[in-house]
């Protein structure tokens, strides 16, 4: 599925639309350049989850827990991990594998490690048709994201 969006409030409610379809242990995979949107997406993605807590991308910390909505999330940014065995020793297989929602920005670094089945977002910034338009290109991998055909914003 590809969608056009011409502002941050429309990156944020595919978001929305998409964290409304979410369900227990779905992974969430986002590619992009630096300043594409990922961050703004999780956002939309968690107010979808209900989730109620500041979101912030976890540069420093690789992943950030919130559980104050209708499922818990975990939030990963990769993009300063250097090795996949960095990821590991923080329990990674424990957050995907669990029922929380896991968004992971920056899954291209990590690609290798990640399992079969998730959704990948890939974000692509066009600045000749104006600074905020996006391409936003949603891909399931595996039979458990069919319901993505729903999604609409």
């Amino acid at each position: 599925m590809i969608f056009s969006v011409n502002s941050v409030e429309e990156t944020t409610s595919l978001g929305i639309a998409l964290g409304k379809l979410l369900k227990s242990g779905d992974i969430v995979c986002l590619t992009g350049d630096l300043g594409t949107g990922k961050t703004h997406i999780t956002k939309g993605i968690a107010k979808g989850l209900e989730i109620t807590d500041y979101i912030t991308s976890p540069t420093f910390t690789i992943v950030n827990e919130y559980d104050s909505g209708r499922l818990k999330l975990n939030h990963f940014d990769v993009y300063r991990v250097s090795d996949p065995d960095e990821i590991y020793a923080i329990g990674f297989d424990d957050y995907i594998f669990s029922d929380a929602v896991s968004i992971i920005e920056w899954a291209n670094y990590i690609e290798e490690i990640l399992p079969k089945d998730f959704l990948h977002i890939y974000i692509e910034k066009y600045l000749e048709k104006g600074e905020d338009y996006r391409k936003i290109t949603i891909t399931p991998y595996g039979e458990r994201y069919d319901y993505i055909k729903e999604l609409k914003i």
